[in-house]
């Protein structure tokens, strides 16, 4: 084991764990918004106590991930200098964009909405949800514009003096194809986290809770979350598809990886399992589908999809002697892992809609046990889908450019990059914990009660003390 194994560790904790905040943050700020503007649009107080109920546990999430994102950048100083030095001219456009407008406009308006209530006008307070919804999927896309460029370099050219990308062509980096499919794919897999995170809670205060004056909202909860997660499969399974055309067609060997395909097929066929040997270089027992490979790579059920090996010779030829494979069952079995979770939790949403049919109020145990699970399954398919993405493109930190073991920190040791890394996850081990027992906490509690009015005496609203609507 050296420095650069463990910074890989560390990278991968840190950023699989703040990604478990991220899509919940993304959905639920706008179902907390579409909350609001039913609240607004009907008077509904239903949707009023929603808003404000998921709305707290929206705000929660977002704390902690921000919090859990300030390291990702302390990183690429501390252990990926080399890395930040290739690519800073580049990346400096879309995370300063990221950071100066999109994450301002998310902080500044979440303020406005929580300290908002009762202060500002209905109107003014429902557009300050929206611009916070709205800056927040704008900094994811902007941040997955820089991720995307690791994946398919565009719009940049190297200084044969410095080594350095340089940017050339900022548009393009925004409009890498890559960014365009995985924008979508990714909201889709944040409004699954989301709408799980809702019918989860919902279903537990109808079930736990049949008495209570509030079931009416829990039993919408439900519905509505239910519905999202429902569409959101739909969408992830559509924008996934065109993924995999995308990257059989920019990482072919990330294609292959994820299918074990070691040969050159065309047809080729899809394993729903493959067992293997421990290293995964020889396949012992596969089920297959036929022409589903080919059809998911290329759009043509006939159509050709490379195999590791030919495309191992092909770099080595063009980049020179070493290994250009990924480890072969770590994205053989993530991006299978990232298949069933989603769809679990689309099945068990399916279900949850079943049992409320024609104003039926669900009572079993096992569905309450399928609900509570929700929330965790679609957190599992986007954490298996990113470790399968960036594990899927290795050896390269930048495809094409830069080797993973070239990005690395040369001043940094092993025993300064463990310390961090023992550090960092102990500290987050702790916030997990945190952010559970709150989120159990007030989830928990249910609904508010949102019969009190503001004060309506003649006193100046200027003096009235700044109030947490929570």
């Amino acid at each position: 084991m050296d420095a650069l194994d463990v910074a890989r560790w560390q990278f991968g904790v840190t950023t699989v764990y703040h990604f478990l905040f991220v899509p919940l943050t993304i959905g639920l700020s706008v179902l907390v918004a579409i909350l609001q503007t039913m609240w607004h649009r009907t008077g509904n107080e239903r949707y009023l106590k929603l808003t404000k109920f998921y709305g707290k546990l929206f705000l929660i999430n977002f704390a902690m991930g921000v919090v859990t994102g300030i390291v990702q950048e302390f990183q690429f100083g501390m252990n990926w200098s080399d890395y930040s030095r290739f690519v800073g001219d580049v990346f400096g456009a879309p995370l300063a964009i990221e950071a100066l407008v999109a994450f301002f406009l998310e902080s500044t308006f979440i303020g406005l909405w929580i300290f908002g209530w009762d202060r500002l006008p209905k109107r003014a307070h429902l557009a300050s949800i929206w611009a916070a919804a709205i800056g927040t999927n704008l900094s994811a896309y902007f941040i997955l514009a820089a991720n995307s460029f690791m994946q398919n370099p565009v719009g940049y050219r190297i200084n044969p003096d410095s080594g350095r990308a340089e940017l050339t062509d900022f548009p393009a980096v925004l409009t890498n194809k890559v960014a365009l499919i995985t924008f979508p794919h990714t909201l889709a897999g944040s409004f699954l986290v989301a709408g799980s995170l809702i019918v989860a809670v919902g279903l537990w205060h109808v079930i736990r809770n049949r008495d209570s004056a509030d079931t009416g909202a829990y039993r919408f909860a439900t519905k509505f979350g239910s519905w999202v997660v429902l569409v959101a499969s739909a969408a992830v399974v559509f924008t996934g598809d065109i993924q995999g055309k995308i990257m059989t067609d920019v990482q072919p060997m990330k294609m292959a990886a994820a299918e074990g395909l070691y040969t050159t097929e065309s047809p080729a066929s899809f394993s729903v399992l493959t067992i293997g040997s421990l290293d995964g270089s020889r396949e012992v027992f596969a089920l297959k589908i036929p022409y589903l490979l080919s059809f998911l790579g290329t759009g043509d059920p006939h159509g050709t999809v490379r195999g590791i090996d030919d495309l191992q010779a092909q770099y080595a030829t063009q980049y020179g002697a070493g290994s250009y494979t990924p480890i072969i069952p770590v994205t053989y079995w993530s991006f299978r892992f990232m298949i069933t979770f989603g769809l679990a939790a689309g099945a068990i949403a399916l279900l949850v809609l079943w049992s409320q049919r024609k104003g039926r109020t669900p009572s079993s145990r096992w569905l309450l046990r399928a609900g509570l699970a929700m929330p965790v399954l679609p957190l599992l398919a986007n954490s298996f889908g990113w470790i399968f993405t960036e594990m899927g493109r290795q050896p390269w930190i930048v495809f094409g450019e830069m080797l993973t073991r070239n990005g690395v920190s040369r001043s940094v040791s092993l025993a300064e990059v463990l310390t961090s890394f023992t550090a960092f996850t102990l500290l987050y081990a702790t916030l997990a914990v945190i952010e559970v027992k709150l989120l159990l906490r007030y989830a928990k509690a249910g609904v508010p009660d949102v019969s009190e009015q503001p004060p309506t005496d003649d006193t100046d609203d200027a003096e009235r003390p700044l109030a947490f609507a929570y």
